[in-house]
């Protein structure tokens, strides 16, 4: 094989932003050679691509050696499986599965370890994060004490929500800007620190916005270490800010504002303390402004990376076994939330399964009335560095 013929799936507002940049050939050795959305009317504009209304009917074409799903959540996990077991390679947007429960379904059909099972974590990329991870990575931090992460830069206007009937329902989505805006965030946040082994949360349930799911955030989170966590995140709060605080006995390092800075301690905290003679004495410190430029390849950074671990073997960005681990993270939240109780991790992926399934039986919420985005909304205007979601 010496190129990838490429099938998406799902052709809403993020689907045909990648479809564009497929038929604009941005993608080396791959071609987009089928669409399918059950929406017929979204497949007018691909004339000239075998298209389908049926997922099935796409993997079984014979005319895609991978595909890309863009669908809304809960079929992530049918979509992935069926593909996975009819052969082809498979790279999904996130979340790779709406609960835990799923993930591991999804999972555990990927038995084949020649078919290259990718996730859309493109933020991945973005290389302040990148530099953040590398400095940890190394032990330039020392041992981590403490990680912040406030994100309400994601404000989302009511004609957000009433653009698509899935969109903010327990049954249609499973949940809210933990499911929808925040799995790049929980991903860069494990990805960096590692996963915690205790969650309490508190949220609000269409605090902001006329749904029924989480539109405000606040977790703690515990570490095996016995660091601390905070997570904060909104849909409503306007203006927003998007600031990463990770401290160590070395320092603190921070992103903030599309720039990377790190105050490090000229010897560790720790030590310097155990030394000093002065009981108001602290360490020196160097004021590091790390140089950044742009947010890295991002979504297309992604694309080749799956076509060229399907043709060359290459590692991958973001492994979607990895996929699991936000879903996680957002899964204990709104458990925690729910039940006003602190969660253990690992998660009991068949106690949430049953929760949300009460959730659904449950729910009295009505949809307002649906009305599609304007077709010319410029999707990219909500990417930017440390979030990424339409």
């Amino acid at each position: 094989m010496n190129e990838v013929r490429l099938g998406v799936i799902g052709v809403g507002s993020m689907g045909t932003f990648h479809t564009n940049y497929l038929l604009g050939g941005k993608i080396n050795r791959c071609r987009l050679t089928a669409i399918c959305d059950i929406d017929e009317q979204k497949l007018a504009p691909y004339a000239n691509i075998k298209t389908y209304t049926k997922s099935e009917e796409l993997i079984r074409s014979g005319e895609v050696d991978a595909v890309l799903i863009v669908t809304p959540h809960y079929s992530h996990t049918t979509i992935g499986i069926d593909a996975l077991s009819s052969g082809l390679h498979v790279l999904t947007e996130k979340p790779i599965s709406v609960h835990k429960a799923d993930c591991e379904r999804l999972i555990a059909a990927h038995t084949d370890k020649n078919l290259v099972f990718a996730a859309m974590f493109n933020q991945r990329t973005d290389p302040h994060y990148k530099k953040v991870k590398k400095i940890i990575d190394e032990g330039g931090l020392g041992e981590i004490s403490r990680v912040n992460w406030i994100v309400t830069d994601w404000f989302r206007t009511d004609a957000y929500y009433a653009s698509g009937g899935w969109r903010a329902t327990w049954q249609g989505e499973g949940g809210g800007v933990l499911m929808n805006q925040c799995p790049h965030n929980l991903d860069l946040m494990q990805w960096i620190c590692g996963m915690p082994i205790s969650v309490m949360a508190y949220a609000g349930f269409g605090m902001k916005h006329n749904i029924e799911v989480e539109d405000e955030v606040a977790a703690v989170m515990k570490y095996e270490n016995g660091s601390t966590g905070v997570f904060v995140t909104s849909t409503g709060e306007a203006p927003g800010i998007n600031r990463l605080e990770i401290v160590g006995e070395m320092g603190r390092l921070m992103v903030d504002n599309g720039n990377v800075s790190f105050l490090r301690n000229e010897s560790s905290s720790v030590g310097f303390s155990r030394a000093a003679t002065q009981g108001f004495a602290t360490p020196p410190v160097w004021d590091i402004r790390i140089p950044v430029n742009g947010n890295g390849g991002q979504h297309m950074e992604v694309t080749q990376n799956f076509v060229d671990a399907i043709l060359d073997g290459t590692p991958l960005i973001a492994p979607a076994e990895e996929g699991m681990k936000s879903v996680e993270l957002a899964n204990s939240m709104v458990y925690s939330a729910l039940t006003h109780m602190p969660v253990n991790l690992p998660l009991d992926s068949t106690a949430y399964e049953n929760k949300l399934k009460e959730l659904i039986a449950n729910s009295k919420f009505v949809k307002p009335e649906i009305k599609e985005r304007p077709a010319n909304e410029n999707v990219a205007i909500s990417f930017g560095a440390g979030k990424q979601e339409v």
